[in-house]
């Protein structure tokens, strides 16, 4: 399956005729290297009689340069306590957008290294490329499938060009698969679709692909998610598709990653409807399976040795009708507890509680295993963070090593942002059975953003629904387990998914394992 990933290549010369302009993305044009100084003069002459330069991107005239174009797109200030890489990649996605619109086809991105942000070069080529991005449903009736020829990189030398190429090429891959599934329409990838376009992506790749489909099987071994799928499952081009994957790197095991993703087509909240005109932009809760599958893209290209990777992607829609389940039913998880169904539009934890019981059952055979849970799961989580941050929050395991922590530090590298939550003896408490005909209650009945600790309580509701809280530290098996809310950072609708939380996911487990 060809991806039509942007195209991209580096060079060492900043005049290169291959390319019909110049995109440079720096702090300050005083700071250039000697390398470039034949850009410090235009723009210098520019702000003698324009006070602004620096502030917003302008594009110049100047002769010599490829296509006699030099696109300025500057971060502003870098250095101070709430600044981060972002201001790289946000400038050269700025800059991008005003290339084009100059008509610039073969655009060059000159962004220098900055000494306080060791991968800000590669991070402008992902703001690039991020914009550049075309969405499948216009790939597949325009021409071209790419909004420019090629994207050019300057480098000073050889080895670092062929890095940042590899890199950027691989990322982008893995976000170009995730916006692909993420992004895309309820019918487009709706759950059938999201499994042939896996099984395609897949083919003659390190990365093993197992569909099921099934009612039965589903119904047997993920009767949560059965109960989500009930009625969607009436539709035959709606039914539900769980999607295993699995990489087995070269070289003795050290580290195996169990990732489940959320992946509701579409969102209707199910009998508790999401009324009132908030419905719109609920085909996006697909994210966290998407988020799983541009994982293993990235696995797949990049080909990380001593890693084990076992994905999990719950492909179902919520739909309403006659035979959607309901508040009040009692359904029996794969871990034998009783769930009493509190607000069918809490569908996000209940198609991945299974699954994600399937994986503590393999995970006591693995060589240093983590769980995870990827999800938009909540609306509390942009109430809490804001629009554009991930939330990761650990059990007691995975705390004891500061994992949380880790991945934080992960996503300053790249702009991959997270913020740290803590799972709390309140978040239990909330889920326990309210009668005796019930272990564990779902949800209340009032939205998570209404609800105290709402982006928390639903990790306590996986941990407890899928019997993950008989490996805490407390027992002979401890099982490290993590949360990630990817609610605010996957992205603005209307607008394309980012990718979050893929660069720090990378990060952590390939680029600094």
């Amino acid at each position: 399956m060809s991806l039509s990933v942007q195209p991209i290549q580096w060079t060492t010369d900043y005049k290169d005729p291959n390319y019909d302009g110049i995109l440079l993305v720096t702090q300050n044009i005083n700071s250039l290297p000697k390398e470039l100084e034949g850009l410090k003069d235009p723009l210098q002459d520019y702000g003698a009689v324009d006070s602004g330069l620096g502030e917003e991107v302008v594009v110049l005239k100047v002769p010599n340069l490829p296509g006699n174009r030099l696109v300025f797109a500057p971060t502003g200030p870098v250095n101070r306590d709430y600044d981060d890489v972002r201001r790289f990649s946000d400038a050269a996605g700025n800059g991008i957008k005003r290339a084009i619109k100059a008509g610039i086809q073969r655009p060059l991105l000159v962004c220098p290294p900055h000494s306080s942000y060791e991968r800000s070069t590669l991070v402008a080529a992902l703001g690039a490329l991020q914009v550049l991005y075309m969405p499948l449903e216009l790939r597949e009736v325009k021409p071209s499938p790419h909004k420019v020829a090629v994207l050019g990189v300057w480098v000073k030398e050889k080895t670092q060009g062929e890095q940042i190429t590899e890199l950027a090429s691989a990322l982008e891959s893995g976000r170009f698969v995730y916006r692909d599934i993420g992004g895309s329409d309820p019918e487009r990838m709706a759950a059938p679709r999201v499994a042939e376009y896996i099984k395609e992506l897949f083919k003659n790749s390190p990365v093993q692909v197992k569909v099921v489909s099934d009612l039965s099987t589903l119904e047997k071994e993920y009767p949560c998610l059965a109960a989500v799928n009930r009625c969607a499952n009436t539709i035959p081009r709606h039914q539900a598709r769980v999607i295993h994957l699995e990489y087995c790197g070269e070289g003795p095991i050290q580290q195996t990653l169990m990732v489940v993703g959320k992946g509701i087509t579409y969102d209707t909240g199910g009998a508790d409807i999401k009324a009132g005109g908030v419905m719109a932009g609920m085909h996006r809760d697909k994210c966290g399976s998407a988020a799983v599958a541009g994982f293993f893209q990235i696995l797949a290209k990049l080909k990380p040795k001593h890693l084990k990777a076992v994905g999990a992607m719950a492909m179902v829609r919520n739909s309403v009708g006659s035979d959607c389940y309901v508040a009040d039913e009692l359904i029996v998880s794969r871990a034998g507890r009783r769930v009493r169904v509190g607000n069918t539009d809490a569908e996000g934890r209940m198609v991945m509680v299974d699954l994600l019981c399937e994986m503590k059952e393999k995970a006591v055979n693995e060589v240093s295993p983590h769980l995870f849970t990827i999800a938009t799961l909540t609306g509390h989580a942009i109430r809490a963070m804001g629009p554009n941050y991930s939330i990761i929050m650990d059990n007691g395991a995975a705390h004891r090593s500061d994992n949380a922590l880790q991945w934080q530090k992960a996503g300053e590298v790249l702009g991959d942002l997270f913020e740290v939550s803590t799972i709390r003896r309140e978040d239990y408490d909330f889920h326990k059975g309210k009668s005796e005909y019930e272990d564990i209650l779902q949800s209340n009945n009032l939205p998570s953003s209404a609800t105290p600790r709402g982006h928390q309580t639903p990790a306590a509701f996986l941990i407890m629904a899928s019997g993950l809280d008989k490996h805490g530290v407390d027992s002979d098996r401890p099982l490290p387990y993590s949360h990630i809310d990817i609610a605010g950072s996957s992205g603005p609708f209307p607008g394309v998914p980012t990718g979050a939380p893929l660069l720090a996911m990378a990060t952590k487990y390939i680029l600094q394992p």
